[in-house]
């Protein structure tokens, strides 16, 4: 995993309507999550997204779902597919198409969804699961990221108690 502590790449994508997106500098995070519209485990997570998302407006943190995978093998994951995506699971958060993969690779981003948060200094404060619920068995309910949200909104140290993320494998060329 990613040693925290480490700066949050600089990169600008388009989301799905073209519209290009950065991170901003007065902002008091930054949730990245590595996510597609065809896997089992972001769709897992979908629902939960939006309150994830709730809960980092009303604490100034960004949030941004990033897709990295190869939408000419897994056409599904292609940007048209991200609006129908996104507007079937009400997700407002930008939502990322990463072409090249660069920036996946800059984060070293392994699956989907895979989750980086940012502090305000763009340091590293928590990258793994969204939480241990997988799906065909519970529930998603976000723990993991919601706490990591909480207790960097509440000054706390990043959680000790860092599980990698599990996921489908992104879709590289």
């Amino acid at each position: 995993m990613v040693p925290l502590g480490t700066q949050i790449p600089t990169f600008s994508l388009p989301d799905a309507h073209g519209e290009q997106w950065s991170p901003r500098e007065d902002s008091a995070g930054t949730l990245v999550i590595f996510m597609c519209n065809h896997c089992p485990f972001v769709v897992h997570v979908a629902n939960t997204l939006v309150g994830t998302h709730a809960l980092c407006k009303s604490n100034c943190i960004e949030m941004v779902g990033i897709n990295s995978n190869d939408v000419a093998t897994y056409p599904d994951d292609a940007p048209d597919n991200m609006i129908k995506t996104a507007k079937q699971y009400g997700w407002d958060f930008p939502y990322l198409f990463d072409a090249t993969q660069e920036v996946a690779k800059s984060f070293q981003a392994t699956c989907t969804p895979d989750v980086f948060l940012f502090n305000a200094a763009g340091k590293l404060y928590y990258r793994g699961q969204f939480d241990d619920s997988r799906p065909n068995s519970d529930v998603s309910t976000g723990k993991d990221i919601i706490d990591a949200l909480l207790a960097l909104s509440s000054g706390m140290p990043s959680p000790p108690n860092q599980k990698p993320a599990i996921g489908c494998n992104i879709k590289w060329k």
